[in-house]
């Protein structure tokens, strides 16, 4: 069998099983859109800017209306001015009008999962709310949190 018939064959198995699920959240399968997600993140993570640290981190936001926007972490030889992958998908996803968010994806390249960092938690916090904060590797190991278990007592527009 050749290469482009298994591909058919395998995409054809794919939206068969898919069609067979049940549907979660706009999806077919959950594990099926953190996939997603996840690649997302992934593929950002690719195209981080990090010289001095070598640390790549790639985010993902998915928003109700099915949008995703990524980030990767951004370097300056100025350490202040580095932005994190998470800022930097939420910036994005901001400027261009994105809603609710519904699911955030930060990967990186770590046997211990990382957590988005003080400032990234503020900013989750108040763009993405309560979504779903999803830590993962890139060997596939995954932990799902609320963005208010990382993040307790967040400082809000209640408190201007």
């Amino acid at each position: 069998m050749e290469n482009e018939e298994k591909s058919i064959l395998i995409k054809t198995y794919s939206i068969v099983f898919l069609q067979q699920l049940p549907e979660v959240r706009g999806y077919r399968n959950r594990a099926f859109a953190f996939m997603t997600l996840y690649e997302y993140a992934v593929n950002a993570r690719k195209l981080a800017h990090a010289p001095f640290s070598k640390f790549r981190v790639g985010a993902a936001i998915e928003y109700e209306d099915g949008r995703v926007f990524t980030g990767c972490n951004i370097e300056n030889a100025s350490y202040g001015l580095t932005m994190c992958a998470e800022r930097v998908a939420v910036f994005k996803a901001v400027s261009e009008g994105a809603g609710k968010a519904i699911a955030v994806m930060v990967v990186a390249d770590t046997q211990t999962l990382t957590p988005p960092c003080g400032a990234c938690r503020q900013l989750l916090w108040e763009f993405c709310g309560e979504a779903e904060l999803t830590m993962a590797n890139l060997a596939g190991k995954r932990e799902c949190v609320s963005i208010r278990e990382i993040f307790p007592r967040p400082f809000d527009a209640s408190f201007l």
